[in-house]
């Protein structure tokens, strides 16, 4: 039998053609999950909550209230502040909420201490310069007592100096910015309750009341 050059050549080209002619089963492709409907959450956050759903130091957060998996908030709410919070599982839908180049309305309802004066109320609406700049122009006038929920716990009354109670709107997101805008005029905030973001409002939900709203883009 041959083991010359020509076949060895001879086995490697019949070798291979059967490498070649063999092609290993495919996998079956992986199902796509199924893309989660659009999904809005209209939540009353309490005092004293974080806005996010994990604390590894125990404190509470809004897994306490809203038991419901894949929803983020829109946006954010101090943990000293209450009110109107958003939830969503649409990224498009959080950013055009939270994201401030869309300058999405806020309206919040704020106990100051203090008789707030007209010159205050004209700062506020004309823009306050902090220490990141001067803010948007903003709605604010003052309201009578609204008829809200107890906090608990109460606020710090100090006897002697009056409260006065201020509607609010503003178009930016910076951090405390309403609570940092008020302090900036000589009128601290006691009490912070927002109680609507563009379109949507609390409308009679009490704290760690939450409900399902149409996910719609306004």
């Amino acid at each position: 039998m041959s083991t010359g050059p020509s076949a060895k050549k001879g086995a490697r080209r019949v070798a291979a053609a059967r490498s070649s002619s063999f092609s290993p089963a495919k996998r079956p492709a992986r199902a796509a999950k199924p893309a989660q409907p659009p999904r809005l959450i209209v939540l009353n956050k309490p005092y004293d909550v974080l806005t996010q759903f994990t604390d590894d130091q125990g404190r509470a957060t809004l897994k306490d209230y809203v038991p419901v998996a894949g929803v983020y908030p829109a946006g954010r709410l101090d943990r000293n502040s209450e009110g109107l919070l958003l939830l969503t599982n649409n990224g498009a839908l959080q950013a055009r909420i939270a994201e401030p180049k869309y300058q999405m309305s806020k309206t919040y309802w704020v106990q100051v201490e203090g008789a707030a004066s007209a010159e205050q109320l004209q700062s506020l609406q004309q823009g306050v310069e902090l220490n990141d700049g001067m803010t948007l122009p903003a709605q604010a006038e003052i309201i009578p007592e609204p008829d809200l929920w107890p906090r608990n716990p109460p606020i710090r009354f100090r006897a002697n100096i009056p409260t006065t109670w201020l509607r609010i709107t503003i178009t930016e997101g910076r951090n405390r910015q309403v609570r940092r805008m008020t302090a900036a005029v000589g009128l601290p905030t006691l009490r912070l309750v927002r109680v609507q973001i563009g379109p949507w409002a609390l409308d009679g939900l009490q704290p760690g009341e939450w409900r399902d709203v149409a996910a719609t883009l306004p």
